[in-house]
């Protein structure tokens, strides 16, 4: 081959690989079939106008509450049309979204079900998880206030007969795909691979504070040492009420948080009483304040029975499973505040962790004192110590 050849050849070859490859259509014929075929219009829209129960099912909330979250994120998820296409609405991405949390479903099975790109579902679900905490945060999860720890308190007193509790915390692994190049920082003790979510609750089994994202390896107590609410505890910026004396007594004790054996005994945090030889009084305060700690494991049982996405694996990137977390607990509170308790979300624990504490650190001695008054106060309410039936139980 002559120079002239050998340039025709290669100006021929860089001219291929420069080319790109033609698209057989702009819009697959799958996709294109979204105003006709899609679920968006084949049976969102019947089971709007002809069967509210049903959508209730469908979409995990009631009509006048849709269209209230919609309202609220309208104008951030509008975005404007093209000449090459026409924008999705508001509504249907939000049905998108919400059909993804409910059901568990895959990004894939959005993308036949609603004849969207997978890519474009992927995209819509992350944005509309994202608005949803960045617009209700404030609403559906503000920041307690005096007044709303006294009434939290009075809440675990009513209905767990538990004073001065500021409401139940507890961690979970919300169960993931393991990240690339992650090595082990995501494995948790049960050897599957999660991110970890710590929340408190009240008496309402509302969530009162969230934590979302930190490494599976993490136990309770490092993710509750990490997280904000432990800054603002140590701060005193948290507004906690000051100390109250117990009901029926003038044994001041200050509020506090309850929690299991994972967590540290402090001021502002009570913990059970740990081994197997207790005393009776000691077992009756162990069984009292599970009475009040139930409530954030029943919280997380509605919450993953309710939104089935987590009944599996989160397929996603770590940032994207925070998102879809958080906007989890955001409808949670919304949905439990505007359609009430559906005793059918609660039939089920699929979703709970079994419990197995292999986190259990010692007490700390000087905050003690606290614990003890409170076995004072229930030994007061049985009127006789020594027997189990005498205790309110």
């Amino acid at each position: 081959m002559d120079a002239l050849q050998v340039f025709v050849f290669a100006a021929t070859g860089y001219l291929c690989l420069q080319h790109k490859r033609q698209r057989r259509s702009w819009v697959h014929p799958i996709n294109a079939a979204r105003h006709t075929h899609g679920h968006f219009v084949t049976l969102y829209r019947p089971l709007r106008e002809r069967d509210p129960v049903k959508f209730f099912n469908y979409m995990r909330m009631s009509i006048p509450s849709f269209d209230e979250l919609l309202s609220q994120l309208r104008e951030p998820l509008t975005k404007r049309d093209t000449n090459m296409r026409d924008a999705i609405p508001p509504e249907e991405m939000l049905v998108i979204t919400l059909r993804y949390l409910a059901s568990g479903c895959s990004l894939k099975d959005l993308h036949y079900n609603f004849r969207v790109g997978r890519s474009t579902a992927g995209e819509i679900v992350r944005k509309v998880c994202q608005t949803i905490w960045e617009t209700m945060k404030k609403q559906c999860l503000p920041t307690p206030t005096d007044e709303a720890w006294v009434a939290i308190a009075a809440g675990f007193w009513g209905r767990a007969n538990f004073p001065n509790c500021l409401g139940a915390v507890d961690g979970k692994h919300v169960r993931i795909v393991k990240p690339l190049h992650s090595g082990s920082l995501y494995q948790n003790y049960k050897h599957f691979f999660s991110i970890g979510l710590l929340a408190v609750s009240d008496a309402n089994y509302d969530f009162v504070y969230v934590d979302v994202g930190s490494y599976g390896k993490d136990s309770d107590s490092t993710l509750f040492r990490n997280s904000t609410l432990w800054d603002e505890l140590e701060s005193g910026t948290l507004h906690i009420p000051r100390p109250t004396p117990l009901p029926g007594s003038d044994v001041v004790v200050p509020y506090a948080f309850v929690g299991d054996e994972a967590f540290g005994l402090s001021t502002h945090l009570l913990r059970p009483y740990s081994g197997t030889h207790l005393t009776v009084r000691k077992r009756v305060f162990n069984y009292r304040l599970s009475r009040a700690r139930r409530y954030v494991e029943c919280s997380f049982g509605i919450l993953t029975n309710k939104w089935r996405i987590f009944h599996r694996p989160l397929d996603v990137n770590v940032e994207f499973c925070v998102d879809i977390v958080k906007c989890c607990c955001i409808l949670h509170n919304y949905v439990r505040a505007r359609d009430g308790f559906n005793f059918a979300d609660t039939l089920t624990g699929t979703g709970l962790d079994e419990y197995a504490n292999h986190d259990i650190i010692a007490v700390n001695r000087h905050s003690n004192r606290f614990r003890n008054a409170l076995i004072i106060l229930l030994a007061m309410q049985g009127r006789c110590p020594g027997s189990w039936g005498a205790f309110n139980m």
